[in-house]
């Protein structure tokens, strides 16, 4: 009912009306009135699709926290071999300090880095690990699966450690930006005080 179509097209058919009761329509005035009901419904622009609404980075975050405080409760509940917990416990620091930055917004790449490593990498080799560990008692000899574990989440530890570079580097230089402007607006107000005499 509340379409442009629609609408172009009642006003059409008012004009047809309004041309029906000066005496222009004659004895046609239904074809006339339902003519130009049909031209305004055809020359309206038609509807346009909304535009759809994706979550903002900060909405993004908030969402991933809540993934990585599932992560942690997965974690929790697995036993994992001594070296392997303690390569966990840095990557689990690392994660909780990249997850409590706001920054995100300014570099996806990076962001998509830190939710992959929640969301897939992290879980996908503890799995592995458990997987391959109840295998191994079928193949003696072979690769004990915690060596290939603790290799897994150092290499996740560096690549996290390069995003939180990348981090710290984008926060330094938003710093020293805001610092460069600080002093250009000084200088501009000294140069604008008049010399005391």
């Amino acid at each position: 009912m509340e379409s442009r179509k629609n609408l172009a097209g009642c006003a059409g058919g008012l004009a047809g009306l309004a041309l029906t009761f000066t005496g222009a329509a004659g004895a046609y005035w239904p074809l006339v009135v339902a003519g130009l009901y049909g031209a305004g419904a055809l020359l309206a622009p038609p509807e346009r699709a909304p535009v759809p609404h994706f979550p903002d980075a900060a909405a993004q975050l908030d969402v991933l926290r809540g993934d990585f405080g599932r992560l942690r409760e997965y974690l929790a509940s697995v036993e994992l071999p001594p070296a392997a917990a303690g390569r966990l416990t840095e990557l689990d620091g690392l994660l909780a300090a990249l997850t409590g930055h706001e920054e995100w917004a300014s570099d996806p790449d990076s962001f998509h880095v830190l939710t992959r490593a929640v969301r897939q990498d992290v879980p996908e080799a503890v799995d592995t690990y458990l997987r391959a560990r109840w295998w191994t008692r079928f193949t003696p000899g072979s690769e004990p699966p915690e060596r290939l574990l603790e290799h897994q989440l150092g290499l996740l530890y560096d690549e996290l450690a390069g995003v939180a570079e990348v981090l710290r580097d984008a926060v330094e230089r938003q710093r020293e930006s805001h610092t460069y402007v600080l002093e250009e607006r000084g200088g501009a107000v000294k140069r604008r005080r008049p010399p005391t005499p």
